[in-house]
């Protein structure tokens, strides 16, 4: 099944609506009118199944349209993270041989338009009103003949051991993805997601999105994370699901009284490590699931879930179970499977991973050895199965021979009152390789200092896991969907 097949599935469903944004609903019904004059208009321009198409847009129906329309005329479209620099589009479009862009106006105020003009482009698209009503003229689509195992999406890396590598995806693998999350949820038409997360983000785009259109349920778009929109959302419109990263759903359980949700039933967490210490308080005082998961671009996005189900065990600080179309596994550095209750390297399997990166034989070699997606993460799975993310292989930190793994900390620092949130890093020793650093932000109105924290994790963790340093900062640095970005603190 082809991504844009997704929705036509519901043609039963004509008179549901697909997607709501400010005051605009687009029904089941209209949708494919939508598509189909993205994809004519594109083919209008010359694409051709194939080539490439950027999106660099902000969350709005037309990021929708395009990213499908580009798949149903054949072409492989590349989401951006609107964060990117211009230097970085240029990377990306010289990387991927791209010669269209689609940019929304609002982008435009953060670049230097004239830039677009130097890059080797030969369509460039802005998504103004004269421009969404100029393609709204065109219904003359022309069928392409796509396999269901052609790729249909780069989606970039966020670069952080180098320069960015685009995951190879096909359009199989997000059917393994979503026909997989289908199965493991009570999930259906009467749903309605509220998307706040950027849909150029690999969680966003298959759960708020891919996964809506294949149950046949809304999508209420926001064009972003606002606290005081989103309050008023949830608590008035009958939203169901809600996906968000930890740092909302703290805000949530400190701004939402118990019983104000009346319709929400499924809250999902992604993009950044959960402290356990969130996800009990928000069970505990709304009563329905606060499920982490965890994904990451190769594997389309989404590998490993905790189950869904009100009444089903759900493990703080786990990441749950595989998916039904994948295997996971444990592994130390020969590859060889590591005893249960040990730390190695999560490896997954399955319909869902990628092919490769684009242009970079060596890296999918290296990533996708013995048949297995190396993901580069440190975790370990207990005797139920369940996994837990204990690092980042290259985030740990390796003090005196012995290995400190960051989240660890940073979970064990979250348990202070007084702690909102925590960032550890590694910073160079002369004598011992690496010390414990640790990055601070305090609660409003609390205090405390270098000593009162070593102190609190001194029956916590054992003596050299314990930070030396401390920066008290008003804020971490984070990408758009919340993940401390630790490469700037380094």
């Amino acid at each position: 099944m082809k991504i844009y097949e997704f929705y036509e599935r519901n043609t039963k469903l004509k008179d549901n609506v697909a997607i709501k944004f400010k005051d605009e609903e687009i029904t089941y019904g209209e949708l494919p009118k939508y598509v189909d004059s993205y994809a004519a208009y594109l083919q209008s321009l010359g694409v051709k199944k194939g080539d490439k198409v950027i999106l660099s847009m902000p969350n709005c129906p037309e990021f929708i349209f395009a990213y499908l329309g580009s798949a149903k005329a054949g072409a492989i479209t590349i989401p951006l993270n609107l964060m990117y620099t211009m230097e970085e589009i240029q990377y990306v479009v010289k990387e991927s041989s791209a010669h269209t862009i689609v940019v929304h106006p609002v982008v435009l105020k953060n670049v230097d338009p004239s830039a677009f003009s130097k890059i080797n482009l030969k369509n460039i698209i802005v998504m103004d009103d004269d421009t969404k009503k100029k393609i709204m003229e065109h219904t003359n689509y022309v069928p392409v003949e796509i396999n269901d195992d052609e790729v249909c999406t780069y989606l970039y890396t966020s670069g952080t051991t180098g320069k960015p590598k685009g995951a190879m995806l096909t359009h199989k693998n997000f059917e393994a993805d979503v026909v997989a999350m289908d199965e493991i949820s009570d999930l259906g038409p009467s749903d309605n997601f509220l998307c706040v997360l950027p849909l150029f983000h690999r969680f966003s785009w298959a759960v708020n999105v891919l996964l809506a259109f294949y149950l046949g349920s809304t999508v209420t778009i926001k064009d972003s994370f606002m606290p005081k929109d989103t309050l008023e959302t949830l608590l008035n419109e009958d939203i169901t699901v809600f996906c968000g990263v930890p740092s909302i759903f703290a805000f949530l359980i400190r701004m939402v009284e118990k019983g104000q949700f009346k319709a929400l039933r499924l809250a999902i967490s992604g993009g950044a490590p959960l402290a356990p210490e969130i996800q009990r308080g928000f069970e505990e005082k709304f009563n329905f699931p606060l499920v982490e998961g965890y994904g990451l671009s190769e594997a389309a996005p989404v590998a490993i879930l905790n189950p869904l189900g009100i009444n089903e065990v759900r493990k703080p600080g786990s990441i749950g179970v595989p998916l039904p179309c994948n295997e996971a596994k444990i592994v130390d550095e020969n590859d060889n499977e590591v005893p249960i209750g040990e730390v190695g390297e999560l490896v997954l399997k399955g319909s869902n991973i990628m092919i490769g990166y684009h242009n970079m034989p060596e890296e999918t070699e290296k990533t996708l050895r013995n048949g297995w997606l190396h993901t580069g993460d440190l975790a370990k799975k207990d005797e139920d199965g369940y996994y837990y993310i204990v690092d980042r292989l290259k985030d740990m930190i390796i003090l005196g021979g012995f290995n400190v793994y960051p989240r660890e900390v940073e979970e064990a620092l979250m348990e202070h009152p007084a702690v909102k949130e925590a960032a550890v890093i590694g910073v160079g020793d002369k004598y011992k390789g690496e010390e414990v650093k640790a990055f601070i932000v305090l609660e409003d109105g609390k205090t405390a200092d270098r000593k009162e924290l070593q102190s609190f994790l001194h029956d916590k963790l054992a003596k050299y896991k314990i930070p030396k340093i401390f920066e008290f900062v008003n804020e971490l640095p984070k990408s758009p969907t919340g993940k401390v970005m630790k490469k700037l603190l380094k």
